[in-house]
């Protein structure tokens, strides 16, 4: 799918630019993957592929609708139930489908897309949930956050995906070929390994 053109000029073109990257990279960790791998928790905190788009689209449905005065278009059951709050936005049920949580999340990108249009970076914001001395902000505030947060959640699925079957990030083969990468492999375990026996073993150990 061709990504949409960027929204807005100037900074708000910047941070849109490297959100819709993101986005494109969380939905690229599910590409190939069986209903089995992309759901099951690769974590002690089961972080799961899946789980991550579920995530992200109630993130942007709330910060960037709901939070500047344009409500979600789809409302989410587990933020209707308050069952978000027990991390029922983390994974995916067995009745909920790839393509439901794949197409919820390119809604939330689209009413993203246009409060950023519409609205502008200045466009003031409440959060509810957050501490009454700062839920009141504005839109490039919490865009800004959404783009850390997508960020930072694309690098867990891009981890997460080279655990599951050794695919690695979008810039893997630009860095090296595979010879390459055993090389650097072998490089950063020697390094490590020059102090196995050196350092006192971690509390709890």
């Amino acid at each position: 799918m061709t990504p949409p053109p960027t929204v807005g000029t100037g900074i708000a073109a910047d941070l849109h630019r490297y959100l819709q990257q993101s986005r494109e990279n969380v939905l690229a960790s599910l590409d190939g993957l069986s209903e089995y791998d992309i759901r099951r928790p690769m974590t002690p905190s089961a972080t799961n592929l899946l789980g991550l788009v579920k995530h992200l689209a109630g993130v942007e449905l709330s910060y960037l609708g709901d939070c500047v005065g344009r409500p979600s278009p789809v409302r989410l059951p587990w933020v209707e139930d308050e069952s978000i709050w027990d991390s029922a936005d983390m994974w995916a049920t067995a009745e909920q489908t790839r393509e439901e949580l794949v197409a919820l999340y390119r809604t939330a990108w689209q009413h993203s897309d246009r409060s950023i249009g519409e609205l502008g970076l200045e466009a003031p914001a409440t959060v509810p949930w957050w501490p009454e001395d700062r839920r009141e902000t504005t839109l490039g505030s919490l865009l800004t956050r959404v783009v850390a947060e997508t960020a930072q959640h694309a690098g867990h699925a891009d981890i997460v995906r080279e655990t599951i079957d050794g695919r690695a990030g979008r810039d893997h083969a630009d860095i090296g070929d595979a010879e390459w990468w055993t090389r650097h492999l072998e490089r950063v375990q020697q390094a490590a390994d020059r102090h196995r026996a050196t350092e006192p073993p971690a509390a709890g150990a």
